[in-house]
């Protein structure tokens, strides 16, 4: 079976328990504003490229896992003020993370793997009352490596640990790798460096991308962004991903 899409696959199709635990992709992202250059939905893109190479990782492992269809709506208030941006409640985003986890643990998945890539500490929030929530009430082991975090965020670029990283060098350059069709190519190269720092002004009290420092909805340096960097920066999401359901699984092993 190639079909790793889990909409790709008809119902007949979805194993039942495994040997190995069943594991569930879910690509989490957000509609919103990056930049001039990138689309409205590079969060998503990231996700689900975040997810692609974890599923090859787990796949050679022989785990049967797949990939869900993405969330592409939720909060996203630090960018609400540009077209294009679509952001719902937090409330909404955790009710609808709830409910797909009480499916998947309806039907015995064992874990569901949020890959996510929107970075709104809005969003971020709904995630971990989610989490809560499921585990709550099923079995279901719900893994969430935050990359805003430690360990995880060390992992990542310099640009990326600087919090001037939205639609910048280490955004652009998983696009250019993932849809490079997508990348507006002449923009990108023209547009200067923007060393504002997304997190230091989250923690300064802003809340949105204008008060931030970003009149054009990016922070870092979009023209240095390369398909290089983008390969090996997935290669290193998913491998987060992997390990940390590995420390979950072996955690909860007797």
């Amino acid at each position: 079976m190639d079909k790793y899409h889990w909409g790709e696959r008809t119902w007949k199709e979805i194993k039942g328990a495994t040997d190995t635990p069943r594991l569930a992709l879910l690509p989490v992202g957000a509609t919103e504003a990056h930049g001039p250059h990138l689309p409205l939905s590079t969060d998503v893109i990231i996700a689900e490229a975040m997810c692609q190479n974890a599923f090859e990782k787990f796949s050679s492992r022989g785990h049967e896992t797949l990939i869900l269809p993405p969330i592409t709506y939720t909060a996203a208030p630090f960018a609400q003020s540009f077209p294009g941006t679509v952001s719902v409640r937090p409330e909404t985003v955790t009710a609808l993370l709830v409910d797909i986890g009480d499916s998947l643990a309806h039907q015995q998945f064992d874990g569901l793997l949020l890959a996510n890539a929107h970075l709104d500490p809005t969003h971020i929030r709904s995630l971990y009352a989610a989490r809560k929530q499921i585990e709550e009430k099923n079995d279901l082991k719900v893994i969430f490596p935050d990359i805003t975090r430690k360990p995880w965020a060390l992992r990542l670029t310099d640009e990326f640990k600087s919090g001037a990283c939205h639609a910048g060098c280490y955004e652009g350059s998983i696009v250019m790798t993932a849809q490079p069709d997508l990348v507006r190519e002449a923009i990108r190269l023209s547009l200067p460096e923007n060393p504002a720092s997304l997190s230091a002004a989250i923690a300064a009290g802003k809340t949105d991308f204008l008060n931030a420092g970003g009149p054009e909805a990016y922070f870092g340096s979009p023209a240095q962004a390369s398909s290089e960097e983008g390969t090996k920066t997935v290669d290193i999401l998913g491998s987060i991903l992997v390990e940390a359901a590995d420390q979950t699984f072996s955690e909860t092993s007797p």
